[in-house]
């Protein structure tokens, strides 16, 4: 028998509100201090994978080895560019169907959590206005282990109180559909990871998905 959905635990970049275009640019500027070629089809690889990770796939095109340090700071310095950014996000750069999908779940009593691998989510929560929203948050600053890899959905879910086959995960990205299903769970995969064959279901966006058919 099926088990009932519960929780909704979403991640955050790419589900609630668009941070991309942030995370491209800061990048960017940091790729081209260190004169190593970085556009747009490399940022796509970039989605869901941890900030050391993301510097791993940008140096492939570096014409140099980098210690550990000058990674560490190559990482710093791109965060840095990021958080500047980010601070000029408002309640405004929520993508469609977000508000609305948390206040119908709420009302239902579904619990809802954020799982995120970004160290970042507290500021841009803060900055949407959405800080108090969520029942639990787990982030980057609580994990040791990025998308694929489960640990932060199974982290959420542990926070929301659920046995992680009662949460739904809302993903955009293959590598957090991948963590979703590896934590026993059921995804939502939209955006980018809406044509994930591996999703459990799938949408354009939030304001698209049919969540009367997910959650009977």
């Amino acid at each position: 028998m099926k088990k009932p959905i519960l929780g909704v635990i979403f991640d955050l970049d790419g589900v609630i509100v668009s941070t991309d275009n942030c995370h491209y640019l800061a990048w960017k500027k940091m790729a081209d201090e260190e004169g190593i070629p970085f556009d747009r089809t490399i940022n796509e690889r970039l989605r869901g994978v941890s900030r050391m990770e993301s510097l791993s796939i940008i140096l492939e095109k570096a014409t140099r080895e980098y210690s550990d340090a000058e990674k560490e700071a190559m990482a710093a310095r791109k965060n840095g560019y990021y958080v500047e950014l980010i601070g000029s996000l408002t309640p405004g750069d929520m993508l469609p169907g977000a508000m609305d999908t948390l206040q119908m779940l709420k009302k239902k009593g579904i619990r809802i959590a954020i799982g995120s691998s970004s160290r970042n989510t507290p500021i841009i929560l803060r900055q949407i206005q959405l800080d108090n929203a969520f029942d639990a948050v787990a982030d980057g600053n609580a994990i040791t282990r990025s998308k694929p890899d489960p640990e932060v959905f199974l982290l959420a879910a542990k926070l929301l109180g659920l046995p992680a086959e009662n949460c739904l995960v809302v993903e955009d990205a293959d590598a957090g559909v991948e963590a979703a299903l590896a934590g026993g769970m059921r995804v939502l995969g939209v955006g980018g990871a809406a044509q994930n064959p591996k999703a459990t279901f799938a949408a354009a966006s939030l304001e698209k998905a049919d969540f009367n058919t997910i959650l009977n």
